[in-house]
């Protein structure tokens, strides 16, 4: 009986571990501020001397520009993230400014690690994510100033919007680095490319058609 309760224990142990090991670490001092030039490998930035640290490392000014939207998506992201801010390192969290033409898009990516919280400031925006296989479920909802909605870590989500003018959205994201994996870029712009005939099974569709779509990327 008494081993039954020590190999519980041990899994639960381990169990802990692992939830903590899946996300950044907590802070073990007040900042831990990004040194860029440091040729230290680390997971995430290694720490700048605290006594060269100043106001500059926790500021950022430009999420009150709007961002150029004259592109193929006609969408912007503007990030606010421990490149942008260095004393963001260690501290889990970081922001970006959206901008949307009428119709523009921001299109379906997934953030590998981080859980995304977006606030709308402007106009109308169509909203989704689907959920993991095999459900594969749409969730939907189009927003208006003032709304909030959530995006779970790892599902592939989007934005649209749906109306006539532009609109602005803030996005909050759980990680100092959250990274962003661009559906369509990552299937058919990898480098090198996935095999045509791969892809072909995969949609199944023609190689002819995979092939034009590789070569937009």
């Amino acid at each position: 009986m008494a081993k039954y309760f020590l190999l519980l224990n041990l899994i639960a142990v381990l169990s802990f571990c692992c939830v903590v090991l899946a996300f950044e670490p907590s802070p073990l001092q007040d900042f831990c501020v990004a040194d860029p030039a440091s040729t230290a490998k680390v997971n995430g930035l290694a720490c700048k001397d605290p006594k060269s640290v100043g106001a500059e490392d926790f500021f950022f000014s430009g999420l009150h520009l709007a961002g150029n939207t004259s592109n193929t998506f006609g969408s912007k992201v503007t990030p606010a993230n421990v490149a942008q801010i260095p004393g963001l390192n260690t501290l889990g969290i970081s922001l970006a400014r959206v901008d949307y033409a009428p119709w523009g898009i921001n299109p379906p990516h997934t953030h590998p690690r981080a859980t995304e919280i977006i606030t709308l400031l402007e106009g109308f925006l169509q909203v989704g994510f689907v959920t993991s296989n095999p459900e594969n479920r749409h969730i939907t909802k189009v927003l208006k100033k003032g709304d909030v909605f959530v995006f779970p870590i790892g599902l592939v989500h989007y934005q649209r919007n749906v109306g006539n003018g532009n609109a602005v959205a803030i996005a909050a994201l759980g990680s100092q680095n959250p990274g962003v994996i661009s559906i369509a870029n990552a299937v058919f712009g990898s480098e090198p490319a996935i095999a045509t005939d791969i892809l072909a099974k995969a949609f199944q569709v023609d190689a002819t058609v995979v092939a034009q779509i590789q070569s937009k990327f």
